[in-house]
């Protein structure tokens, strides 16, 4: 029997229960915020991985012990000046099975199929059949009579069943569903997704719906289960077999039956064969923890005395400090300290908690000096898991009066910069670790000699990370970290903005198409429109490529450092930057390094000899293409055999290109580059090349084939991204690059309906935006797939469902030029508008909560909710109060309010 593991591809935001506080004092609420640091593919941590393990267990001197026990016999007799219990919510990850049984009933014609759940929860079938004579893929409802008590029909295609409990098992629930049916309703197939009705995540088999075949026509396509035999008649050769040996094991009647059955395929009865299968399931469900802290003052010692206690499994840390003023600068106090504690960098306490007996909570008590503000403190579960309070700490009054929390709470606002100006200190020296990380397997011969299993070792590091990056840019408060933030005095300024990666709320257009050459002054007609895109929205434009070529869209260059094209001369194209300038717009020069059209012939009538200021010979020519015959290195990359392609290991073409660049950064005034091919050429020299002209943005055009199956677009398309991502991995993440993965699902999901393909089999994102979102450029539309070239144009109408997607999406959203002058416009601002005033970036975060046939819906940042498709979504009110922000046909955007 197979076990298959299955994860959830929908999730809603999970519901927060209000806090109870049963003590007299009104208390602010307070919230559990859990961020477990993950891979943007979607790791996530198990419950049973939450135990810190026992040989990291932290250690004192025993000279505290007698304090900390002092501490809990005085707090008898003390008076208590504070006590609150803080709710700590957070989601696990809840292990099960998902049972499929199918068995015959009373007779040979009635069967029964059985889906059951073993995870308690409120879960529904959402099921549909195909029909024998039925053409493609898509569901029927059932007869009837094969609807079990309770089902509702789901438009004209499915029917939801619910799952009723049933026989406990070993102390625990379980809920199943019975589905009868009779073989003479020439059904061909079952088809079904599991759905949980109150998280509203939908689980399905390898990344499709689970299909119970009763025929033996279907092809499988990686989604049957059950038994693969025996069912019916095959046609052709095989089908005469299977008769011969029905004849000869019934009776004459039986024999006439067959060879009737032999014509009419479709009225043949199904010889069924039971199974039973379970497949792997994992639900994430909330948990409600909480953690108690008093404080007691002791006359008798002139001491604070703060007991806490919480019932979270396993070793509990509390990280902590003191406040000696009405601030909320973390502070040692005097020795001693309690039991299991060890000193953090010279800023911060850490102590185990002791674990009571049972297992099921700890405790702690700790002796605080009277005159002390405050007891600070976040509790650390292990090295990915960080509690919180709303994103900042928990601050502990040691006084009885309440002024001073009051005070505390309200100077909040009025430290929010200085904290995010340490955050933006702290960010940026983990960016540059990032850098040295990625460093490290992108080199030549990194590549050679690390294991594929080092490097992604390296890559699940670079991505908690970013992860805990991301968390502190989008916190203002943000929680106490492993590295600790220095203090205001030791504060540097902020470093510039990362090369080549930008601020992260870009928004770019893309300035020109296919025919802009022909206009003979293009440069001037953008002139005139530069105020219109900055009002609309735009921060970033890009121009088509500007040097001299031989073709006249400008992807075929000959002298680089000729500036007079098609789309005007080189003075044009300056007054076009300042002015873009101006508008507070930054602009992308398109530059083609990968190949460069020649001036003359060799000895042999080939063309790849260079003239120009870079006068270079065939040395410059990669060896390996056979069209141009080339002198250099063999290409690190994907030949063009359009033109001579350019040996990027030559030290020489390197100086070149980098004196290039900077030059065009200085002369014209570009802030950053669209490349042009880079499949061409390693990305190692990418990076060698931003390095040198330092972009504010680069992204490059990786453009490679999606997977497909029969015609078929496969739905799983981690082995294209996965692609995309490598070579933004040997520019040491130094440059994003177009996501043609998500462009390419987006074509699917519209045109066939099937926006289920939106989520991956991890609930994330399916394109490059889904992995690695902050090197995303996503876009549904270019001078290439568009215009009028239309080499893969976007599904015809559905343009604004597609803009509605990857503007409030992550990652960084390219608007295509003929859509921004045209009836789109006004709609496509809206979405901008949207976009800016919500902060949605490169780094946000998506919470998919709904991925099904008909449509797709998500909530980012917990601030906008979008759907797409033809299907109905509202989001459900609980903290947010939604409200519509604009809409189109089949797309609807809210804001929280």
């Amino acid at each position: 029997m197979t076990t298959i593991s299955i994860e959830p591809f929908l999730q809603y935001p999970l519901k927060r229960a209000p806090n109870i506080h049963p003590y007299s004092r009104k208390a602010p609420p307070f919230y559990f915020n859990y961020t477990p640091r993950s891979l943007s593919g979607g790791l996530r941590l198990r419950s049973a991985e939450l135990r810190t393990p026992r040989a990291l267990t932290l250690r004192a001197s025993t000279s505290a012990d007698t304090a900390s026990t002092s501490a809990v016999e005085t707090s008898e007799s003390a008076d208590v000046v504070f006590t609150e219990t803080f709710s700590l919510k957070r989601s696990v990850k809840v292990e099960g099975k998902i049972t499929i049984r199918l068995a015959k009933g009373k007779d040979e014609e009635n069967w029964q199929l059985s889906v059951g759940c073993s995870i308690p929860g409120k879960w529904v079938l959402h099921w549909g059949v195909n029909y024998v004579d039925d053409v493609g893929s898509e569901w029927d409802q059932p007869p009837s009579e094969m609807r079990p008590p309770g089902s509702i029909p789901i438009k004209d295609y499915a029917i939801e069943s619910p799952l009723e409990k049933s026989t406990v098992l070993e102390g625990e629930c379980f809920y199943e569903v019975k589905i009868d049916f009779n073989t003479k309703n020439s059904i061909a197939a079952i088809n079904f997704v599991l759905k949980d009705e109150d998280s509203g995540s939908w689980y399905q088999h390898r990344g499709r719906d689970f299909k119970v075949p009763l025929t033996d026509y279907l092809h499988d396509d990686g989604n049957v289960v059950g038994a693969k035999k025996g069912f019916g008649v095959w046609p052709g050769a095989l089908g005469q077999l299977s008769n011969m040996l029905l004849k000869s094991e019934g009776t004459a009647n039986k024999q006439e039956n067959s060879s009737s059955e032999s014509k009419a395929p479709s009225e043949q009865k199904s010889l069924l064969e039971g199974f039973y299968e379970e497949h792997s399931i994992v639900k994430e469900t909330l948990v409600d923890k909480s953690v108690t802290v008093s404080v007691r003052q002791s006359p008798e010692t002139a001491k604070n005395i703060l007991y806490m206690e919480t019932d979270l499994p396993g070793d509990v840390i509390v990280h902590w400090g003191v406040c000696k003023d009405k601030g909320q600068n973390w502070e040692l106090p005097e020795q001693p300290y309690p039991s299991e504690t060890t000193v953090f960098k010279n800023k911060a306490l850490r102590t185990l908690l002791r674990q009571q007996e049972g297992g099921k909570c700890s405790s702690g008590s700790f002796t605080l000096d009277v005159g002390l503000t405050a007891f600070v403190f976040v509790l650390k579960l292990n090295e990915n898991t960080w509690l919180n309070n709303m994103g900042k700490d928990f601050y502990i009054p040691l006084s009885n009066s309440s002024v001073l929390n009051n005070e505390f709470i309200q100077s909040q606002s009025g430290n929010a910069s200085e904290t995010n100006e340490a955050a933006t200190v702290y960010t940026n020296g983990i960016i540059n670790e990032i850098r040295n990380l990625v460093s490290d397997i992108s080199s030549g011969k990194s590549r050679k000699t690390k294991s594929k299993e080092a490097q992604e070792s390296i890559l699940q590091e670079i991505e908690k990370l970013a992860a805990e990056a991301y968390s502190i840019f989008r916190s203002s408060i943000p929680t106490f970290t492993e590295d600790a933030v220095s203090e205001a005095e030791m504060l540097k300024p902020p470093v510039k903005i990362s090369s080549g990666t930008g601020s992260g709320f870009e928004v770019m257009c893309q300035g020109f198409n296919w025919e802009s050459h022909k206009s003979g002054g293009w440069y001037m007609e953008l002139h005139e429109k530069a105020a219109e895109l900055s009002s609309l929205g735009f921060t970033v434009v890009w121009l088509p490529p500007p040097t001299e070529s031989v073709s006249p869209e400008g992807y075929m260059p000959k002298d680089l450092y000729n500036l007079n094209s098609r789309y005007g001369s080189v003075d044009e194209l300056k007054s076009l930057v300042k002015r873009f300038h101006e508008v507070g717009i930054k602009v992308l020069g398109d530059v083609v390094l990968n190949h460069r059209c020649a001036h003359h012939k060799n000895q042999n009538g080939v063309w790849n000899i260079f003239g120009g200021r870079l006068n270079w010979d065939d040395c410059a020519v990669v060896a390996d293409d056979p069209h141009f015959q080339g002198r250099g290195n063999k290409s690190s990359g994907d030949n063009f055999h359009a033109a001579p392609n350019i040996d990027h290991s030559q030290e020489f073409v390197r100086k070149d290109l980098k004196e290039w660049l900077c030059w065009l950064r200085e002369e014209i005034g570009y802030d950053g580059w669209r490349l042009d091919f880079v499949r061409g050429f390693w990305g190692g020299y990418v990076k060698d090349y931003l390095d040198a002209s330092e972009p504010y943005f680069a992204v490059g055009e990786y453009w490679d084939s999606l997977n497909y199956t029969y015609g078929e677009m496969d739905h799983n398309q981690d082995a294209h991204r996965q692609r995309i991502i490598d070579w933004i991995n040997a520019t040491n993440g130094s440059a994003g690059a177009f996501d043609v993965t998500t462009k390419g699902i987006l074509h699917s999901a519209l045109e066939r309906c099937e926006y289920w393909r939106l989520s991956d089999p991890k609930g994330k994102p399916p394109g490059v935006v889904g992995w690695w979102p902050s090197r995303a450029v996503t876009f549904i539309e270019n001078h290439d797939t568009g215009s009028t070239q239309g080499h893969w144009r976007f599904p015809g109408g559905k343009e604004m469902q597609g803009y509605a997607y990857i503007l409030t999406h992550p990652g960084t959203p390219s608007v295509f030029y003929d859509h921004v002058f045209s009836n789109y416009q006004s709609e496509v601002s809206n979405l901008i508008s949207l976009r800016t005033r919500n902060e949605i970036n490169c780094r946000s975060t998506v919470k998919i909560t709904k991925a099904e046939r008909d449509v797709y819906a998500a909530i980012i940042d917990d601030k906008v909710a979008m759907k797409i498709g033809p299907g109905n979504y509202e989001p459900q009110t609980g903290p947010q109060k939604w409200s519509v922000a604009t809409e189109g046909k089949d797309y609807k955007v809210w804001e929280a309010s």
